[in-house]
């Protein structure tokens, strides 16, 4: 191979490596698959897309876009994650909030994990990719430590994270002292009364309810002094003297119980749930640095199996997505409380396509994200096979 043809390669493989990095930065902003619930009680007039909630790697939003027609005036849309919460409970399923804490709370360092190694398994000097791998790890390693474990931490915690955090709890995002509706979650229904008195009485002033996925940092700023309020009034009237330190790992772990009590008080179930929380943060986060110092290991010479993870993994996000979300559906259908109102068999939520639960049409489909998923995993597949190719070109030159 020529010195050109190497140009030409290297400046290929450099174009799929910035286009591979811009993908995964899309696909953490992205909506990356909805689910509907539509039934009679629901019309589309009021409803144009059912009970639509929307998935992204760092949280559940809200799907539903505002009506407006002549006979109905909305402010802003209704929110559709509390709606499907109050329908879900009544056969004994937990909040939505309650599925794949950890994933969510650990989604940016593994999405920048993922950049790292893309990074990495295109450098084809031995030196400047362990070089870069080792600095990146540890910028990664240490991020994470102040997030969980540091106190404030919480504040390293992305924007979308702590907006989903908060209006899970059906809280004012408004933070102070004073805010004593922060003390107590209130239900769909109520949190919609309340929104419609809002509006009534504020209709110039700018909605505060529910901002758009990926607010503002002044934003996250009010949204964490919310939690903090709440967390303190939720011990205070527990009486068990834990202090607020802002730790991410306080705020989840506490975020998560009071999620899984909304509906089902019942602290025999829900205190071994938040146990086992916390083990897996641990072990999550030991579990990262592991397969980080693997990575670095296997990153020495590009022949082994474990050089070859580093474009292997990111190129299968698509799949492990998919068994991600089924496995928790798989959760939330196989873990219903006894103290539903009505009682059913567990079942399997549908993964793909159009389903029924009682009077409910389910739908469950791809969203954008998805897609740039899809297309993310097809120019890491091109760039594996040049870097194959680089690295054979190198085996018989006995560069």
């Amino acid at each position: 191979m020529t010195p050109a043809q190497d140009r030409t390669k290297l400046i290929l493989m450099g174009l799929l490596t910035l286009s591979a990095l811009i993908l995964l930065a899309a696909i953490y902003y992205t909506p990356t698959w909805w689910v509907s619930l539509k039934a009679p009680n629901y019309p589309p007039e009021s409803f144009p897309d059912g009970v639509r909630i929307h998935f992204h790697m760092n949280g559940v939003f809200n799907g539903c876009s505002k009506v407006d027609r002549t006979e109905i005036v909305e402010e802003e849309a209704l929110d559709c994650v509390h709606e499907m919460d109050t329908i879900n409970h009544y056969v004994g399923m937990y909040p939505i909030a309650a599925g794949g804490p950890v994933e969510k709370a650990f989604s940016q360092f593994l999405m920048s994990l993922l950049g790292v190694m893309i990074v990495g398994f295109v450098i084809p000097w031995r030196k400047a990719r362990l070089g870069v791998l080792a600095a990146s790890f540890v910028l990664i390693a240490g991020w994470m430590y102040l997030t969980f474990y540091a106190a404030g931490g919480i504040h390293w915690q992305n924007a979308g994270y702590v907006d989903a955090m908060i209006a899970s709890l059906d809280q004012e995002k408004g933070g102070g002292e004073d805010e004593d509706e922060a003390a107590e979650p209130m239900d769909a229904g109520k949190a919609l009364i309340e929104q419609l008195k809002r509006s009534m009485a504020e209709k110039d002033a700018p909605a505060a309810v529910s901002p758009p996925h990926g607010a503002a940092a002044s934003d996250k700023e009010r949204y964490i002094d919310s939690l903090r309020v709440s967390f303190e009034l939720d011990q205070k009237r527990k009486d068990t003297g834990e202090a607020w330190n802002g730790s991410a790992f306080q705020v989840m772990s506490w975020h998560y119980e009071k999620n899984l009590g909304r509906y089902f008080n019942n602290p025999d179930e829900i205190v071994p749930m938040v146990s086992t929380l916390k083990l897996a943060v641990h072990l999550l986060f030991v579990g990262i640095i592991g397969a980080m110092l693997l990575l670095l290991w296997g990153a020495r010479k590009p022949r082994g199996l474990l050089y070859w993870a580093l474009a292997l993994a990111p190129l299968a996000l698509p799949v492990f997505f998919i068994i991600e979300y089924a496995a928790w559906l798989w959760w939330f259908g196989h873990s219903l409380n006894d103290m539903a109102a009505f009682t059913v068999k567990p079942f399997m939520p549908t993964v793909f396509g159009d389903g029924k639960v009682a009077q409910f049409s389910t739908h469950s489909y791809p969203h954008v994200g998805f897609g740039l998923m899809l297309l993310f995993s097809l120019v890491m597949a091109a760039l594996l096979l040049l870097r194959r190719k680089q690295i054979q070109s190198e085996d018989q030159t006995g560069a």
